[in-house]
């Protein structure tokens, strides 16, 4: 693995495990503090419509085209810079005008996400949320196009703490709240806009220390924003459809009292080793393959999508595999307590089991994507996206009134994996750039008889540690610290990786 990719990797994937340890902290206090009451429902389908467009506008559609477009422009750093600010007006004018338009129309929005909570108090509540909280995408939109500019250059480290920022004052307004009696669904939602402008405020001034300076102007529809629209429309309507399949999962959920609680809860668990893994991995992967494209650099792109794909199965099949086996004695440890019952803590482990079993797909679509992207296609994932779109209804809407909330965590997992084989089918035409090298055909079965041994030692552990009566919180340590050092030891036992491998890795570093 090139050092550079090597230390995007691990850069990347430091500051977001401390963001989702962070994150953890904040959740165990949601969950401590809010239980998953009406406030508890009404703040986090609030939430979940800005980060939903921040994902279909910013991170989704708009930096799939410009992060290549904008990669392979570096060589001439003023053209570079004439195009980022472009973009940067473009996207400002058009987020700015959705955010008007949506806090207007805020209580179509809430119905179209969660039409369960019409007639009670919910409602109303996330009505109110969501109006706050919505300016949150303006802010966040900007900072992520600016994270696409440091991303292209190499430089990874502000745009990964940025979402630290998040969780420390999250944390900060619930304590606050707490302390002085006041509504704490309100303090988050007020905390929301709050986030948004100490991570803008964080990657505005890396680039700018950096060289590279955005003030939003008069969009101007440039022969370069052209390109950008051309290539960033078909990501929307894939973007759209991912939305739509979060949507579906939410509508289910507000069927059910405390359902979207439990399927938040267990979202933010397996989020864990998707965003570390996962986001580390797309992050750093698409700008390298972007600019081996450019050089034609063939062997190089194939390396780098490779020790991508290695690098993130090493990790997540073990913890997919140990998330479904220990699922009930984390949401147990992690969240029960306060508000939050037993009774909550068997749903969410439930939800999270079926959560654990698409991890690998979750990620692996984060690693096959960037192969469409790099090469400017969009408009394929978007053919696939659709389909994965249409299984995603069909078995959470049709298994709804057979096994309730359930249904949406099975559509969701159905769907990811119904995307990964589309992607990985349409790859056949990429040629060696999107090959299975030596080395990853020999690693990748290691890697899951690895997993699955470590799965059966886990499932032992956990019958023996029930009889002890231990506790919860050195029952989950030792389930977390000893699974893992029994599959580090498989791995190598396997020769799912090599200790040479390892070496030449941490070197590179």
């Amino acid at each position: 693995m090139k050092p550079g990719l090597m230390r995007g990797f691990l850069s990347v994937g430091a500051w977001t495990f401390l963001s989702r340890l962070t994150g953890f902290l904040r959740d165990i206090l949601m969950a401590r503090w809010l239980g998953t009451g009406g406030m508890a429902d009404a703040f986090i389908v609030a939430l979940a419509l800005p980060n939903m467009f921040r994902r279909f506008f910013a991170e989704g559609a708009f930096n799939t085209a410009f992060v290549p477009m904008f990669s392979k422009k570096l060589e001439d750093r003023a053209d570079a810079q004439r195009f980022a600010n472009e973009a940067f007006s473009g996207l400002f004018a058009v987020v700015l005008i959705l955010s008007a338009v949506a806090m207007i129309s805020m209580p179509l929005l809430v119905w179209l996400m969660a039409s369960g909570y019409a007639g009670d108090e919910r409602f109303g509540m996330a009505v109110e949320y969501g109006r706050i909280t919505f300016p949150y995408i303006l802010l966040i939109s900007m900072a992520s196009m600016i994270s696409g500019v440091l991303n292209a250059n190499g430089r990874f480290t502000a745009a990964a703490a940025a979402p630290v920022l998040l969780n420390l004052l999250f944390l900060a307004a619930m304590g606050l709240a707490k302390w002085q009696g006041w509504d704490i669904g309100l303090a988050l939602a007020w905390a929301t806009p709050l986030t948004g402008i100490a991570q803008l405020g964080l990657v505005w001034w890396d680039a700018h220390r950096t060289g590279w300076s955005f003030r939003p102007r008069r969009p101007r529809l440039t022969p370069d924003m052209r390109r950008l629209l051309a290539i960033a429309l078909p990501a929307a309507f894939a973007g759209g459809v991912v939305q739509i399949n979060l949507l579906v999962g939410r509508q289910v959920g507000s069927h059910f009292e405390g359902a979207n609680s439990w399927l938040y809860y267990s979202d933010r668990l397996y989020q864990l080793p998707l965003g570390i893994v996962g986001a580390a991995v797309a992050v750093v992967l698409l700008p390298e393959l972007a600019r081996r494209l450019r050089a034609e650099d063939h062997a190089g792109g194939q390396s780098a999508y490779n020790r991508a794909t290695e690098f993130a199965l090493f990790l997540t099949l073990p913890a997919a595999f140990a998330i479904a086996i220990i699922a009930q004695p984390m949401v147990s440890t992690l969240f029960e307590r306060g508000e939050f019952t037993a009774h909550d803590t068997a749903q969410t482990a439930k939800a999270l089991m079926v959560y654990a079993l698409g991890l690998p797909a979750f990620v692996l679509q984060k690693i096959l994507q960037p192969l469409y992207f790099a090469r400017e296609d969009t408009r394929t994932p978007f053919r696939f996206a659709l389909w994965s779109m249409l299984v995603n209804a069909a078995v959470a809407f049709g298994l709804m009134p057979f096994i309730g909330f359930l249904a949406a965590a099975i559509g969701t997992t159905l769907a990811a994996w119904t995307m990964v084989a589309q992607l990985w089918w349409g790859t056949r035409s990429m040629g060696q750039a999107a090959r299975a090298d030596a080395r990853l055909r020999r690693t990748a079965p290691r890697i899951t008889l690895a997993a699955a041994l470590m799965a059966a030692a886990l499932w032992l552990m956990l019958g023996w540690l029930h009889g002890t009566g231990i506790g919860r919180i050195p029952e989950l340590a030792i389930l977390v610290f000893g699974g893992a050092a029994i599959y580090f030891a498989l791995s190598f036992a396997t020769g799912a990786y090599r200790l040479s491998e390892l070496k030449a890795a941490i070197r590179r570093r």
